[in-house]
């Protein structure tokens, strides 16, 4: 979770004194996209509250009160001090899965936004085509919604865990961009209504990336019919590669009704269980790189064009990542960098996200992406190591969640977004240790795409509209 403050340009405020030392409020945007407004005060508030329940010790420095009027440039000193603090809360394991933090965080969210608690109809999707409505109340956080549409859809609480909630935008040409995944520390009613746009909607998605846990969401009637109605919806948008033979068996066993079988074919095929992102650039394997990434299999996947038009396409293994970042620039106006680049609900600034990565057995290199969607490909990742570090212990995705004390579903602090924890150590100055860990690992290469590939290839438009969701009616669900 990306988290960012800047000064507030007023909207919330009685006066627009920003510099008074009463009344200054800042923006709070987490993930790019404005959460909340609060003043100093109110996070003064907070630091003493979580600085009593867990000790001097574990909370980080807070930045001082001051007694005379602040000027412009001690205020730029404090919005950094506090973004620093507030990104150290986050990114401590302990800190930021504490209620104390995220019910801050609500309340904040759903004060700026003016939405009074009240029980409101939700529409979340399962599909392009499907969706279901929920009643539930404005100020319920994220896993409550979830909670609401698994029981909606008759979904066992211990299948409700692979499943996630995620902010989607569809663009004029209907396709679809996967915004962020929804967190504990937001009220989803809010986080959608506030945008004021109807091109944004809530989706219902498989939040794992191991395909062995399919069988586990199969074996109950409701997660298969979800599980075949995202896998249609992969295909027809492009996202999973289908050839001509392939399709015509797909269409048979639709046909038949087999939906499992159908399933166990598209687990063969290119890029299943994918997540493909918005088109980008990239600094490899040269500046300038236009790029199609998709996140999936513990990879992030690579086609790039490359200057002379010549497309390439590669992977980089989320094992060979030592660590990743997410970092923001400052829209420039006149030569000058904004003090409120964000001040409204779209934020403009530009993120990139880049990976040290081990290219050969002693040879790290960063590789930068510049994309809208850097935090959700950082999101993608950080979900990836947990998976595979739960897998390595010997544990099970079923032992990723816990029940709350008042039995309603929870995630585990595991699958909170923390700081991106490298399976690789970092290492030593004559990086021994990488040597004797890349042994048996190969370079990335970048691998040409060829016409005759893509030619055998079905397009998603091809796909749009043949894969009726017969027999998938709200009564199926």
């Amino acid at each position: 979770v990306h988290m960012s403050i800047w000064m507030s340009d007023g909207r919330a405020c009685s006066v627009k004194n920003l510099f008074s030392s009463l009344l200054q409020a800042f923006n709070i945007h987490v993930n790019s996209v404005l959460h909340c407004q609060v003043r100093y005060s109110q996070l003064l508030g907070l630091h003493q509250q979580i600085k009593k329940e867990y000790g001097n010790n574990v909370v980080p420095a807070f930045p001082p009160k001051k007694i005379f009027t602040l000027t412009p440039a001690e205020v730029e000193q404090r919005r950094e001090q506090l973004e620093k603090y507030m990104q150290a809360v986050r990114q401590d394991p302990m800190l930021g899965a504490s209620e104390m933090f995220n019910s801050f965080l609500r309340k904040a969210q759903q004060e700026t936004q003016q939405i009074p608690t009240e029980e409101v109809p939700l529409e979340i999707y399962l599909s392009k085509r499907q969706k279901v409505t929920v009643n539930i109340l404005t100020s319920d956080q994220t896993e409550d919604v979830l909670e609401a549409v698994a029981s909606k859809l008759d979904l066992p609480d211990d299948l409700a865990g692979y499943f996630s909630l995620f902010l989607v935008r569809e663009g004029v040409d209907g396709g679809l961009t996967f915004v962020r995944k929804l967190q504990d520390f937001e009220l989803p009613y809010v986080s959608v209504t506030s945008l004021r746009s109807s091109e944004f909607y809530i989706a219902l998605r498989k939040s794992y990336w191991d395909t062995a846990y399919d069988s586990d969401v199969m074996d109950n009637r409701v997660g298969l019919n979800l599980l075949y109605t995202q896998t249609v919806s992969d295909i027809e948008r492009g996202w999973i590669l289908v050839n001509k033979d392939q399709h015509r068996q797909l269409k048979s066993l639709q046909e038949k009704g087999s939906k499992k079988e159908f399933i166990r074919l598209c687990q063969t095929l290119k890029y299943f269980g994918y997540i493909q992102f918005d088109p980008c650039v990239t600094d490899f394997p040269e500046k300038g790189c236009h790029a199609i990434v998709s996140a999936g299999n513990n990879e992030l996947n690579f086609q790039v064009k490359l200057p002379n038009e010549q497309m390439k396409e590669g992977s980089f293994k989320v094992t060979r990542m030592r660590c990743w970042r997410v970092t923001s620039s400052v829209p420039v106006a006149n030569g000058t960098a904004s003090t409120s680049p964000c001040s409204s609900a779209k934020c403009e600034v530009k993120l990139e996200l880049a990976f040290e990565y081990l290219m050969s057995k002693d040879r790290l290199q960063w590789v930068t992406i510049t994309s809208p969607q850097a935090i959700m490909m950082s999101i993608c990742l950080q979900s990836m190591v947990d998976e595979l570090m739960v897998k390595k212990s010997g544990g099970s995705i079923k032992k990723m969640l816990r029940k709350r004390p008042n039995g309603s579903l929870h995630r585990s602090e595991s699958l909170q977004a923390v700081k991106s924890p490298p399976l690789l150590d970092s290492p030593d100055p004559d990086r021994e240790q990488i040597v004797k860990l890349s042994t048996k690992l190969s370079s990335v290469s970048l691998r040409g795409i060829s016409a005759s590939n893509s030619a055998n290839d079905v397009s998603g438009n091809d796909f749009h509209g043949n894969y009726a969701f017969e027999g998938i009616g709200d009564d199926d669900l």
